[in-house]
């Protein structure tokens, strides 16, 4: 369709309670060239889940009834009572599963799935400014490190954090920690202004929005995710996309290639990336017949509009008798999220971390009743219950070579285009 999805999107979210854009395709060749706005009406079912008590309620036609304790179970019900031509969109917190280690409590609902009866999709050409220069702030400050040292000091609780990451590296307890934290920022912007802005900021594969305002069950995610979850293809092949190694966009042709052989030949990175692909490798063959898990891209450099990242790809095919649910939850969460082994990495996470990961670090996108799914990695995404007060996670992977005001500098880079878009505002709001 050819209308504006932008006013499109505007009028939906001031008039519906409960609705999504999904909002990436275009952005990477892989990605698509669709994006898809749905809402609900009042007797259409969403689906919550709060960690700390354990609970999943199914919101509709204004009532709220707990129906189970794991999101992943009473979501596959739901598809199978359902339609075959369902779809479900929304988000699984870091918290959705039960029987892993991970702290709760963020405010927020740690799971909203939703199945919209109304949907329209905008048909779009792949945009050329994803790949244009545009990192000159975060270009500038990576090159004051050389010179310089990093332009930010490690603060004491995430150095605090960081030295208990290494003694449990140290200790072989793990061999990468993906170690984050979480920053809150009041800004007068209501949602859909701030999300407008941060497309525009930061276009990604995984971009979108869901809103669930529903009393006691209130969130508003807006992702600019670059990394996939998880692909389950009409063939049943399953992919990850993972991504272990970021650096900044250079001001200049030449410097921004200079950083992306740097990114693609540094040790240290290399090492990071390949540790998650193992441990994908080793997921994936929990789920998917033998002899299928492959990796047909490793270590590849994809550009960004303000970043370089490391990425590989890892695919198999599913058993017959595994469905994409159980697949999605066996793979949860992310290893790009957690490190390697992931149980015992999960367990030093949540020892070493202050504050609740909440939605970030989870696993946003769509899930259809015949099988397939697309779903991005909760990553540089804001997240608020609609108050004003918005919270965003950041961090990376931690090896037992990485110094701990590298490892602060590149987080704040991550972090930085969330930042400007909720920054104050005058004029005309055009992204």
């Amino acid at each position: 369709m050819n209308a504006d999805p932008v006013a499109f999107f505007r009028s939906v979210a001031s008039s519906h309670e409960r609705c999504c854009w999904l909002d990436g395709g275009g952005a990477r060749e892989w990605s698509g060239r669709r994006s898809l706005v749905g809402w609900l009406a009042p007797e259409d079912v969403s689906l919550t889940y709060d960690a700390a008590a354990r609970l999943v309620t199914r919101h509709a036609n204004g009532r709220a009834e707990v129906v189970g304790d794991d999101p992943f179970v009473v979501l596959e019900a739901e598809l199978a009572a359902g339609s075959p031509t369902d779809q479900w969109f929304g988000y699984f917190g870091y918290a959705c599963r039960p029987d892993l280690p991970a702290s709760y409590g963020s405010g927020l609902p740690d799971a909203v799935w939703m199945r919209p009866s109304q949907v329209r999709l905008f048909d779009h050409e792949v945009l050329g400014h994803f790949t244009r220069f545009s990192g000159t702030a975060e270009a500038q400050k990576f090159r004051d490190t050389r010179s310089t040292g990093y332009p930010w000091d490690a603060p004491s609780t995430y150095a605090t954090a960081f030295q208990q990451v290494q003694e449990q590296l140290h200790a072989g307890n793990s061999y990468e920690v993906n170690l984050t934290y979480r920053m809150a920022t009041q800004s007068d912007l209501d949602p859909v202004t701030a999300y407008l802005r941060l497309r525009e900021l930061n276009p990604a594969p995984y971009a979108g929005f869901v809103q669930h305002d529903v009393p006691g069950a209130r969130a508003w995610l807006l992702s600019s995710s670059p990394e996939r979850y998880a692909l389950v293809g009409a063939d049943r092949t399953l992919e990850t996309k993972p991504i272990k190694g970021t650096t900044p966009r250079g001001a200049t042709v030449a410097e921004d290639e200079e950083l992306r052989r740097q990114l693609a030949s540094d040790p240290k990175t290399r090492a990071e990336n390949l540790m998650i692909v193992d441990l994908l490798r080793n997921d994936l063959s929990m789920v998917c017949e033998p002899g299928t898990v492959e990796v047909p891209t490793l270590m590849d450099v994809e550009s960004y509009e303000s970043v370089h990242q490391l990425v590989s790809t890892v695919r198999g095919r599913l058993r017959p008798e595994v469905t994409t649910v159980q697949a999605l939850r066996a793979l949860f969460p992310a290893g790009s999220m957690t490190g390697a082994p992931k149980l015992r990495t999960m367990q030093v996470i949540e020892d070493v971390e202050e504050t609740p990961r909440g939605p970030y670090a989870g696993a946003f996108g769509w899930i259809s009743a015949d099988g397939r799914a697309d779903l991005g990695v909760v990553i540089r995404s804001l997240m608020t219950a609609g108050d004003g007060r918005y919270l965003l996670g950041t961090g990376g992977g931690i090896t037992v070579r990485s110094d701990v005001d590298g490892e602060w500098a590149e987080s704040h880079w991550k972090a930085e285009r969330l930042l400007a878009a909720l920054a104050s505002w005058s004029g005309d709001d055009d992204g």
